[in-house]
């Protein structure tokens, strides 16, 4: 999952987003475009079009980028499934899809819509080519090329390696046969290394020609796929470990508790250095007030330690995540690595019942794994 990025807009609800990786291929595609394809294909050109069609071409390009990701996310959301956000990076664009199709069928419909996107924006592309490439050399010059590069993406994410959408789709058509949603992964993830390998071998013996900049670029894309398609089984498979397991199973119910009117120095003394704990509630008579971490701590001035109560730099109620005791372990992991949360208290009844850290997943994992091995 790519983190971070400068969000540009909401579309149906879905949070639109440039990651900073974005910038650097957007501004080579346009220095290509620039310097390279235009000048050859339209030598009358001047620098001034041939600059004006790079970025034009190059904005229309990852526009329709946009789009093939966008419908993944309208199937998804149609399906009852959500979406965070759509990113475009360097190597194209992801969908933050929340969790796995619930079938099949809803996986190939997913999966087939971005390609068949990519393919229909093609046509268009090549029909407006095709009426205009008489009369308008710009708008046909680049509508030629956007026409092209759009059956390049419909047809490169067709190739079955996963988690490319023709990996999706060979995943679904295994799933639907085999019943079995993990092992159809791991048929498809193994397929697409395989393919992810021959990219960075491709790449590889490219730059051996002499051909650097698609070498590069094709090992790049080899290692993402490589890197991908093991990453999406590892989630699949501490997904569906953890599923059906809850947090009352692993919290720690021993859970030391503070007043809001404690000071920082206090806490450090006489809780966090004699313990080794790491967050404590905060805990008046009304209830839960919120939490208080290393985080917090390390938040305020040395010098200031003595003065500083928690109230002020706790973790308030409303900034607050927390879970009831039956929450299923597989949504609170997803909850805490989305949200890079260290710690989460269980509440019930407005009351705290225990803390559940991230070492505290990491150890039900462990010991799940090794007595799997047996």
């Amino acid at each position: 999952m790519l983190r971070g990025g400068i969000p540009f807009g909401r579309v149906f609800g879905i949070s639109l987003r440039l990651h900073y990786s974005w910038f650097v291929i957007f501004v080579l595609i346009t220095w290509a475009l620039t310097t390279s394809y235009f000048p050859l294909s339209h030598p009358s050109w001047s620098l001034r079009t041939s600059i004006a069609a790079g970025v034009l071409t190059s904005l229309l390009f990852f526009g329709s980028v946009l789009l093939h990701e966008l419908m993944h996310s309208l199937v998804a959301v149609s399906e009852g499934i959500a979406v965070q956000s759509i990113t475009l990076f360097i190597l194209g664009g992801v969908s933050q899809i929340t969790e796995e199709p619930k079938t099949a069928k809803d996986e190939f419909r997913m999966a087939i819509a971005g390609p068949l996107t990519s393919l229909v924006l093609g046509g268009i592309f090549w029909a407006i080519w095709f009426g205009l490439h008489n009369t308008n050399s710009f708008i046909s010059a680049i509508a030629y090329y956007l026409g092209l590069i759009n059956v390049l993406l419909g047809v490169f994410n067709l190739v079955p390696g996963f988690p490319l959408d023709g990996g999706r789709v060979f995943r679904s058509l295994l799933w639907w046969r085999n019943r079995s949603l993990q092992r159809s992964t791991r048929i498809a993830s193994n397929i697409g290394r395989g393919v992810g390998y021959l990219f960075i071998f491709g790449g590889i013996w490219l730059l051996f020609t002499g051909n650097w900049f698609n070498g590069i670029w094709f090992a790049l894309i080899g290692w993402f796929l490589e890197s991908a398609a093991v990453g999406s089984y590892r989630q699949l498979v501490l997904r569906e470990m953890l599923q059906g397991h809850t947090a009352k199973e692993i919290m720690t119910q021993e859970c030391m508790t503070v007043s809001p009117d404690t000071t920082v120095e206090r806490l450090v003394n006489e809780n966090i250095l004699t313990s080794g704990r790491r967050c404590f509630p905060v805990v008046a008579d009304s209830g839960l007030q919120g939490l208080m971490t290393l985080d917090n701590v390390r938040g305020v001035p040395r010098d200031r330690w003595d003065s500083t109560t928690l109230k002020e730099v706790m973790r308030t109620l409303d900034h607050l995540k927390s879970v009831g005791p039956n929450e299923d372990l597989s949504t609170l992991l997803k909850m805490m690595t989305e949200g890079n949360i260290d710690e989460v208290p269980v509440v019930q009844d407005n009351n705290i019942i225990g803390i559940i850290g991230r070492d505290n997943i990491l150890n039900f994992i462990s010991i799940r794994g090794e007595l799997s091995k047996q």
